[in-house]
């Protein structure tokens, strides 16, 4: 698969990444070529850290792995949507979601 056309517009591609049991929204990360790539191959999550400025694999020292079911782009291959089998909690405060904050 060529990934290039998802990074025509930057080097990183904002991945959200969703319970596909529950249709809950899990986290939302970044995708360079090289986690996108291994994402693809392992059938786990991978990302770019912005703040370490290195890949992780979502759940490697925790547990709490993110095995993908899907993954989707949009219309202008820019975002991703992929749909995991989450293990364990997604946000690394120990929340299930990292979108527990209800701000209205």
């Amino acid at each position: 698969m060529d990934l290039e056309k998802y990074f025509v517009k930057a080097e990183l591609i904002p991945a959200i990444i969703q319970e596909k049991s529950t249709g809950e929204v899990l986290m939302l990360a970044y995708m360079n070529r090289e986690s996108m790539q291994k994402t693809l191959e392992t059938g786990y999550t991978w990302f770019w850290s912005r703040s370490r400025q290195e890949l992780w694999n979502k759940g490697a020292t925790s547990g709490h792995l993110q095995r993908v079911i899907d993954i989707y782009a949009d219309c202008d291959d820019d975002t991703l949507l992929i749909t995991v089998e989450q293990t364990g909690a997604a946000c690394h405060t120990g929340s299930h979601s990292c979108f527990f904050k209800k701000l209205k």
